[in-house]
């Protein structure tokens, strides 16, 4: 029955409008694009617990996660969020094939805790600079990329690191970011604050002014650029070490590292993207985040899937063709470096699908931005 599903969502996709994908706010619950099509109640709990035993996958949970709860009460309500997003699991599994669905150390939490604690990226209308801008990144050439390329396998990326229940995404995009851009021009990894950014970072978007960045309560990652440019850079996360939850600022000019000169703001062209990646390092982009709670492997490639950015991730590499079911065709993908920490999908890292079939998924392509220009103060 699984098919007739899908060839309906396929059909009720095409029928919603392009206003769909941008909707301003996130009712409480499911993404509001996902929930039109599916719906949220397709299964009985007691049919739930008769087929997955709900029960014993909750303990093996608690156990794997290292999970505890207050009291019976609030182990009984978490419990009652896991069996629902073992439900969600079981849909998403259904809309995105390509993936591997199921549960994760978010499982006890509600869509709307797991975006409040575990995303962070501040919407912007200004997604793309004004052509002639300072920013706006040239058209690169494209004849010659790589088939496939992974930044990780020239020593350019860092390692998968823990944003804690504080949406500060958009500070490990950007330090990602720069980390690359500091290796290609010095040959030397250094890993670079967030914390310094959570904490001394205020910067605002020029076009919406009310677009700050605002440490645990989100920011975004071009706007955390221009702050770099106007305190002078980074310091290393061993000088200045991440907590997870907004602090004094205590930025020291004396032990920054690594200097931003300029950046750019890549066109929503895969090719281009691509282009930058080879040529510039590690990208910094946005990404929509719906099915990420669920996520443990293979190609993410769903069905239906809004392009309202909600998560900052760093954009690592792509492939040509990535694993996917027997019944399904193997699909390019996006490498994507996220700070949930290694215990979190293909061990803190994530795929999702890329080419002409993708169509900008999840918006992927919408918001990404690269460190072009940087000095370094001292190695």
């Amino acid at each position: 029955m699984a098919r007739p599903r899908l060839l309906l969502a396929g059909a009720l996709l095409l029928a919603l409008s392009a206003a769909a994908f941008c909707s301003a706010e996130l009712p409480d619950g499911e993404d509001p694009l996902i929930e039109q099509v599916v719906g949220g109640g397709a299964e009985d709990v007691d049919e739930l617990d008769e087929s997955l035993n709900a029960e014993a996958y909750f303990a093996s949970f608690v156990r794997r996660f290292g999970k505890s709860y207050r009291d019976d009460a609030e182990r009984a309500h978490r419990l009652g969020v896991f069996k629902a997003n073992l439900r969600r699991a079981r849909r998403y599994q259904r809309l995105d094939p390509t993936a591997v669905h199921g549960v994760t150390k978010f499982s006890d939490l509600t869509p709307a805790e797991f975006r409040r604690q575990f995303l962070g990226l501040r919407r912007s209308s200004s997604r793309d600079v004004p052509k002639g801008s300072a920013h706006e990144a040239p058209i690169l050439p494209t004849d010659g990329l790589p088939t496939d390329f992974d930044w990780r396998e020239h020593g350019a990326v860092g390692p998968v690191k823990d944003q804690g229940s504080c949406g500060s995404c958009w500070s490990f995009s950007t330090s990602g970011a720069l980390e690359g851009a500091h290796y290609l021009a010095t040959g030397k990894l250094q890993v670079l604050s967030e914390q310094q950014m959570v904490d001394c970072d205020h910067e605002c978007d020029p076009s919406e002014p009310r677009s700050c960045d605002a440490g645990c309560n989100g920011g975004l990652m071009t706007t955390a650029f221009s702050y770099l440019m106007k305190a002078g850079g980074l310091e290393t996360e061993k000088d200045y070490p991440y907590v997870g939850r907004d602090s004094t600022c205590k930025f020291d000019k004396s032990k920054i590292v690594a200097q931003v000169n300029n950046f750019s703001v890549v066109s929503v062209d895969e090719d281009q993207i691509a282009a930058n990646l080879v040529k510039h390092g590690p990208l910094a982009i946005g990404i929509n985040a719906a099915y990420m709670q669920t996520y443990i492997g293979g190609v993410s490639c769903p069905y239906i899937c809004g392009r309202h950015l909600d998560h900052g991730v760093l954009l690592v590499g792509y492939g040509s063709a990535g694993y996917a079911p027997i019944r399904f065709k193997e699909k390019p993908y996006w490498i994507i470096k996220n700070s949930w920490g290694e215990n979190w999908g293909e061990n803190g890292y994530y795929k999702i699908c890329r080419g002409p079939h993708a169509q900008n998924k999840c918006g992927v392509d919408s918001m990404v931005s690269t460190v072009t220009a940087i000095h370094t103060s001292k190695d």
